[in-house]
């Protein structure tokens, strides 16, 4: 059995029970590299295999998970945040689907989940935002012309980049011709959210590049941009003394 499971965004705590209860039991982990805090790993049991696949390739993670399989092993396939993001698990999962090889997925706590918990930030405001964009700078990694980042800033709802902090210079450009996002729209970097070494910096549009640069960050950090990130929305209904829900009666009929 080959268990997919999401070590969450950094902070070793922050993985699931489920997970944290796999990696224990695990006889394979095949971690992901860099991306997954190294302290997850003190949770495998005396004689487990580990391996990094930062440093292999596709072929050799299923290789490695078929031997493991023909001794009746168990293997977690552990991958960063959440691994339904940018995590290649389709792929994988169709090999295991044509060899017969069972698994299953165990959700993790994403990045953008605790990027907005270092920023003490909600992305859903009332009156600001109800939608929230997650995406990426197309660089060596193309991404479907529909979805160049010109287009979907448009929208001018919360927006969160992944794997973009190298590409800022074209990122801004791209969040300017969008057209809904100004130089003065409220942005922010965080780098390695809730690992110890993170670091938050609010900034606009137009100084997000000077900021990173300023910092040194130059990757494994997410960008945020929106509204979402100022001092303006609306109080939120569902806790209004005058509006009725399924559980009390508001004051205001």
């Amino acid at each position: 059995m080959v268990h997919f499971v999401g070590a969450g965004c950094g902070a070793p705590d922050l993985i699931t029970l489920r997970g944290a209860r796999l990696l224990e039991e695990a006889d394979q982990i095949i971690y992901a590299g860099s991306l997954v805090n190294p302290e997850l790993l003190k949770r495998a049991k005396p004689g487990c295999q580990i391996y990094n696949s930062a440093e292999m390739t596709l072929e050799q993670v299923i290789e490695q998970i078929c031997k493991a399989q023909s001794q009746d092993l168990m293997t977690v396939r552990l991958h960063s945040g959440d691994p339904c993001l940018y995590g290649a698990i389709r792929e994988q999962m169709d090999k295991l689907d044509e060899l017969g090889i069972a698994y299953q997925s165990v959700p993790g706590v994403s990045s953008f989940c605790g990027a907005a918990a270092a920023l003490h930030a909600e992305y859903t405001l009332p009156g600001v935002s109800q939608s929230v964009i997650i995406t990426r700078m197309a660089g060596r990694t193309p991404v479907p012309e529909k979805e160049r980042l010109s287009a979907l800033a448009s929208h001018g709802t919360s927006m969160v980049l992944f794997l973009s902090t190298g590409l800022l210079k074209q990122a801004v450009e791209e969040l300017l011709a969008g057209s809904s996002y100004t130089a003065d729209t409220p942005a922010a970097i965080v780098y390695k959210a809730s690992w110890p070494e993170e670091q938050v910096f609010h900034c606009t549009v137009g100084t997000l590049e000077e900021t990173a640069k300023r910092h040194g960050i130059t990757r494994t950090a997410l960008i945020m941009v929106g509204g979402f990130l100022g001092q303006e929305y609306q109080r939120s209904c569902l806790y209004d003394p005058a509006f009725t829900t399924g559980y009390r009666k508001g004051t205001k009929e």
